[in-house]
């Protein structure tokens, strides 16, 4: 199995049971072992009092490429740092893209970059993700 197959399969075991990402409306695609792209719009049950996408609901889809794109090579891998910069606000009806990418991976721990732009390619959000592994298996045997 090359490494793309490992990454599209794990994504495929985490997104069948992903309740949060489904309910947010979060979409993923996997394109390359490490990276991963999330993409969802902004509805009005997403808008805060200020008329602006919830921060929350914002880091949740850069959170959700960060875990994909962790998780690529069937180890089991959870958030142990993230921090993120909002950059702009995020109104109705955009649509973000988070776009997940690897900086380093050893043999426990890894550190990502995710880019969330909005449908006009303005950066909305950088976020920085540590993640650690427990070194269980995603997939059945």
């Amino acid at each position: 199995m090359t490494k793309l197959e490992m990454a599209q399969r794990c994504a495929e075991a985490m997104w069948k049971d992903d309740k949060a990402s489904h309910a947010l409306g979060i979409t993923i695609d996997v394109q390359e072992a490490g990276c991963a792209t999330a993409r969802m719009t902004i509805r009005s049950d997403m808008v805060n009092g200020l008329d602006v996408c919830h921060g929350g609901l914002v880091f949740a889809l850069g959170d959700t490429a960060f875990a994909f794109a962790c998780n690529a090579y069937n180890q089991q891998s959870f958030a142990a740092s993230c921090n993120a910069d909002f950059l702009r606000p995020a109104l109705l009806g955009d649509v973000l893209t988070a776009t997940a990418s690897e900086d380093y991976r050893g043999r426990r721990s890894g550190y990502y970059t995710v880019k969330i732009h909005n449908q006009r390619a303005e950066l909305v959000m950088l976020f920085r993700g540590r993640c650690g592994s427990n070194g269980k298996p995603l997939l059945p045997e």
